[in-house]
C-alpha cells in the first residue's frame, strides 16, 4: 500500500489528466476483471462523495478499477453507515487515505441553504444545515459541510487509532465548472 501523501500526489495527477484530455478510457477487459475477482481490492483512497451524477470520483482523479473506495451519499453527509465502510476500507483494505469530496452547486447543499424539504431528504438537509450555519454563499457552505464531515470522520475511534498508523483525513471541493480538485479545504 501507498502512503496518504503518495495517494494525495496520485490523486492530484489524475485531476489533472482529466480536465487537459477530452475522453476517459477504462480497463474492464476481462483479465483486469478476473484479476480483481480472484486477487481482492487494494485501493490507494477512500473517497466519500456526494451522489450528483455530474461527480464521478473514478473520472475525476482518472482512477481505474480497484484504485478507489468510492462512498456516495447526497451531500457527502456522514453517519454509521458510511464510518462503517470507511473503517473497513481503512482497517480491512490498509487504504491510508480519506477524501471528502463536495462540490460546487450541490443540489444538497442549495436546499439547506434555500428549503426546508420534508421526507428523508431532511435528515440529509439538516446535518446540512448545522454544519454551514448561516452560510448562504454556495463555496463556502460546500467547504464548510466538507469540514464537518471530516471533523465526523476524525471524531472516530477507530479512525483516530488507525490515524497513529499513517492514515489520514482531508477535505476537497471539485469544481464542476472546469473539472478541478482543490484539495485541504
Amino acid at each position: 500500500m501507498i502512503s496518504a501523501e503518495e495517494a494525495i500526489e496520485r490523486l492530484k495527477r489524475g485531476n489533472e489528466q482529466y480536465v487537459s484530455i477530452d475522453t476517459f478510457h477504462a480497463d474492464v477487459s476481462p483479465t483486469t476483471l478476473e484479476h480483481f475477482a480472484n486477487n481482492g481490492q487494494e485501493p490507494y483512497a477512500i473517497i466519500i462523495g456526494c451522489s450528483d451524477s455530474r461527480v464521478i470520483p473514478e473520472r475525476i482523479f482518472h482512477a481505474a478499477i480497484g484504485d478507489l473506495f468510492t462512498i456516495r451519499v447526497a451531500g457527502n453527509v456522514i453517519d454509521d453507515h458510511q464510518l462503517g465502510s470507511i473503517e473497513y476500507a481503512a482497517g480491512h483494505l490498509g487504504t491510508k487515505l480519506i477524501v471528502v469530496l463536495g462540490h460546487t452547486r450541490c443540489g444538497a447543499v442549495t436546499a439547506a441553504i434555500h428549503h426546508d424539504p420534508d421526507g428523508f431528504i431532511k435528515f440529509i438537509t439538516d446535518e446540512i444545515k448545522q454544519a454551514i450555519g448561516m452560510e448562504t454563499d454556495d463555496y463556502k457552505a460546500a467547504v464548510l459541510n466538507v469540514r464537518q464531515s471530516v471533523s465526523i470522520i476524525e471524531s472516530s475511534l477507530e479512525i483516530q487509532k488507525d490515524e497513529k498508523q499513517g492514515l489520514k483525513v482531508i477535505g476537497a471541493v471539485y469544481r464542476i465548472e472546469d473539472g478541478t480538485v482543490e484539495f485541504d479545504v
